[in-house]
């Protein structure tokens, strides 16, 4: 832990210059090297618990981690008490400590979790959380009853071939239960890595994410996810596709949110940027279909669409169908702009069809709440702990 001091000093003293990913790559050497935390014995099987939550270095507007404080305050509200601890070796937030904790809370609370940055003071909880692959040599050093992973996505997936994708790949192969954001990635941990994984799905705030009837629906809107800093997000693909709906249909509007610059296209846009999470059910309310690909695992966007009454085009990949099946409320596509734009115009021509989605919407509202996320959550912490401590009874090399 003292490297993790040195090098943030290091960075501070040499200026803006250093290099992060240099930085992070001594602190991740070093913190391999460090021995497990401690066992702690494992609480009562109907013991509210102690959970901690180590976070990476946030970006405002982080979905991943407005996931995290989502399950925070439902696991709150459950009786549970959380933690959230920072780890940012190379000292990206602007500011230090004050800075980073007072924006994690100001960017996604409200919840009654206290925020540190770094590990100082920290003397065990009875699960720790890695929520990312730059997290999980520090989670396995700090005392726990039971070690968890919170697995939102496929992070190899995120990376070509790099030292990145190298560590997202051995973060899988430490021991930590995961527990996984939707079935898919419970199915990739056993199929990839042979992990056992405990699933939950992704929570929708319904009173947030709900029809609007104060908004009037327009009849010739598409809005789409077009974050093209996530290439996960296939936002070259949706472009196209609404160049092509554009050739098509020319009255109909094209809105972007996601993006903060100019989205670099040559057909007819409004430009949403980056949309306070306030703002979207508004948008929702009074646009016609909508668009989000995913190409690892499925996006919060899509249900929050959904939700809102937005029937919307998600993209025709594992991960998606598995979270919505076949049969249900979202519509399928390929990663090809003419079938994304014959999808987004099907949509377009038949507003029976919408009403059915948005049907469909309501009841994905009504089941999938952050309180049933929690719930599921919660048997994963319970499998987390029996795992951990099964790890360490068992016989050296067995």
């Amino acid at each position: 832990m003292g490297l993790g001091i040195k090098t943030k000093i290091k960075r501070r003293l040499a200026g803006p210059s250093i290099n992060d990913e240099y930085i992070e790559a001594g602190a991740l050497a070093a913190l391999w090297r460090t021995p497990a935390g401690a066992l702690r014995p494992a609480p009562a099987a109907s013991a509210k618990l102690s959970l901690a939550f180590v976070v990476p270095f946030f970006p405002r507007g982080s979905g991943g981690h407005m996931t995290i404080s989502n399950l925070v305050r439902a696991l709150e509200a459950r009786g549970h008490t959380c933690s959230i601890w920072i780890e940012d070796p190379s000292a990206r937030v602007a500011g230090g400590a004050e800075a980073a904790e007072r924006n994690f809370r100001e960017w996604f609370g409200p919840f009654d979790a206290s925020v540190r940055y770094g590990f100082e003071g920290f003397t065990g909880a009875d699960v720790v959380f890695a929520t990312g692959w730059q997290t999980v040599a520090r989670a396995r050093t700090l005392p726990a009853a039971g070690r968890a992973y919170l697995v939102q996505d496929h992070e190899p997936e995120f990376f070509g071939t790099s030292a990145q994708r190298a560590w997202a790949e051995d973060s899988y192969r430490h021991g930590l239960y995961p527990i996984t954001a939707g079935q898919w990635l419970a199915d990739t941990m056993g199929e990839v890595y042979g992990l056992p994984a405990t699933s939950f799905d992704l929570g929708i705030d319904g009173a947030r994410y709900r029809p609007d009837p104060s908004v009037t629906r327009r009849d010739d809107v598409v809005v789409a996810y077009a974050r093209s800093s996530t290439p996960r997000r296939g936002v070259p693909v949706a472009l196209a596709a609404l160049a092509e709906l554009h050739r098509r249909r020319p009255s109909v509007e094209a809105w972007l949110f996601g993006h903060g610059g100019p989205p670099g296209v040559d057909f007819p846009h409004r430009n949403l940027g980056v949309v306070p999470e306030a703002g979207l059910p508004a948008i929702y309310a009074e646009a016609t279909v909508g668009l989000v690909l995913s190409m690892t695992n499925y996006s919060l966007v899509a249900q929050e669409m959904l939700a809102c009454g937005l029937p919307c085009v998600e993209l025709d990949a594992p991960s998606v169908v598995k979270a919505f099946g076949r049969d249900g409320p979202v519509d399928f596509a390929p990663l090809d702009p003419i079938a994304i734009a014959d999808a987004l115009e099907h949509l377009l021509g038949d507003p029976a069809l919408r009403a059915v989605r948005a049907r469909g919407g309501d009841a994905l509202r009504a089941q999938r709440t952050w309180d049933h996320a929690a719930a599921q959550v919660e048997v994963g912490l319970r499998a987390a702990i029996n795992h951990t401590q099964n790890a360490a009874a068992a016989p050296a090399g067995s």
